[in-house]
């Protein structure tokens, strides 16, 4: 019989051991030696999933053995929680659950991640909020009421809120009562008008049908992703609307580094906006996808080209068309370009540019042309054209050898993708 070194192992070792293992894997280190038996009861980061349970056909019955490990689990544990994370999709919502998170806000848990079975919604008990030293909280296919007395999550920094059926005013309390709070994800909201103040706010999120946003107080922003959906009453709202929504979103954030901009974010931001009005300067943002955009909205352009005159120090611009754009048409208007095109702007550290689903409309190609002429450092431009343009390739082959580039080394690539 040999020395049993690894009971005699420091608990912060054989906790990071544990940690490295299914919940249920964890539990059944117990028969290794009776110093072992009860390690496991001691962990602080608790994580059910799919691999705590044996895979079974009989979903009732694999959702009453879930149930019943986890009462054990946590009737057995000894010492804090610092976090706990429920997802599994053989569990669906059941009085189980409220008692487990009773049972977890008594434990100064810092984390804390609930997602129930596929296609279930179960409504978070009002214990949630009395999980006072929370760092993360992450909610998905919820429903979530702020109790009165709920004065804020003072310590939480990360805040992810998916399919979460919460009232809309609550959203912008519970936002501004959380003073720490450095990342946000709102996932699947329909017609929200949504206005965020959160002075350390670093990270931002942002998916679904919005009928307003304003980033009243985030100065500390570095990256933003937004994807907006479009509805008939969410366009009528936005056609009638009189305010600058370049101004009300991006005006404030001058520390961004990298903005990401999904479906309809560039038609949100022209509504609005005007020729020859000064912007903020970011010096800090130096990568910026778009997608989606229409190339023959004027608007749409100004938009892009205001966000990359107000980026001197950009070094990555990605660009997705839009495939309903129609095939290159006519002149661009000669006026428009003209007195772009004698502005004294310069990308001069923009390295890579990628234009994908180019449909090659008059603005797109004057739009390329200005970037190879105003951007001297650069290497490598790729121009992917829209898979519904296959009479228009060669000549919009013809315009970019044709077009005078800034840089010496700059080299166009052509994806040629077969329809």
């Amino acid at each position: 019989m040999g020395d049993d070194l690894i009971s005699e192992l420091p608990q912060s070792i054989i906790e990071t051991i544990l940690t490295k293992l299914s919940i249920r894997d964890a539990v059944r280190t117990s028969i290794l030696s009776s110093r072992w038996r009860y390690k496991w009861a001691s962990l602080t980061h608790l994580v059910f999933d799919d691999r705590s349970v044996t895979q079974c056909n009989d979903g009732p019955l694999v959702e009453d053995k879930v149930a019943n490990f986890i009462t054990r689990f946590l009737f057995l544990h000894n010492g804090p929680i610092h976090k706990f994370s429920l997802s599994t999709s053989y569990l669906h919502s059941s009085p189980d659950v409220d008692q487990w998170l009773l049972f977890i806000s008594r434990k100064d848990v810092k984390e804390l991640v609930l997602e129930l079975g596929e296609g279930e919604w179960f409504r978070a008990p009002s214990c949630v909020f009395d999980c006072k030293k929370l760092t993360r909280l992450e909610l998905i296919r919820c429903e979530l009421d702020p109790p009165p007395n709920f004065k804020g999550f003072f310590c939480l920094k990360q805040l992810s809120l998916q399919q979460v059926l919460i009232p809309p005013d609550d959203i912008e309390c519970l936002i501004s009562s959380c003073p720490l709070l450095e990342s946000l994800t709102l996932s699947y909201f329909d017609s929200l008008e949504l206005t965020v103040r959160a002075p350390n706010l670093k990270y931002l999120i942002l998916e679904g049908e919005f009928k307003d946003l304003c980033l009243a107080n985030a100065p500390l922003l570095v990256a933003i992703s937004l994807a907006m959906y479009m509805t008939d009453d969410i366009a009528e709202h936005f056609e009638q609307s009189s305010t600058c929504n370049f101004d009300r979103f991006l005006g404030g954030v001058p520390n961004l580094e990298r903005l990401t901009g999904h479906i309809y974010f560039t038609k949100y931001l022209s509504i609005g906006i005007e020729r020859g009005r000064n912007a903020i300067t970011y010096h800090h943002l130096k990568f910026i996808d778009l997608y989606q955009v229409s190339f023959d909205d004027l608007k749409e352009v100004l938009v892009v080209l205001q966000l990359i005159a107000c980026s001197p120090n950009l070094q990555e611009l990605q660009i997705l068309g839009s495939s309903n754009t129609p095939a290159a048409t006519g002149d661009p208007d000669t006026g428009y370009w003209e007195e772009i095109f004698l502005c004294n702007c310069t990308l001069d550290r923009l390295k890579t540019v990628k234009m994908s689903d180019v449909s090659g409309v008059p603005h797109e190609m004057k739009f390329i042309e200005y970037l190879l002429e105003r951007s001297p450092g650069l290497e490598t431009m790729s121009i992917t054209p829209s898979v519904y343009n296959t009479e228009g390739r060669l000549n919009m082959l013809i315009d970019l050898v044709r077009f005078r580039r800034a840089s010496p080394q700059a080299s166009i690539v052509f994806i040629h993708e077969q329809v």
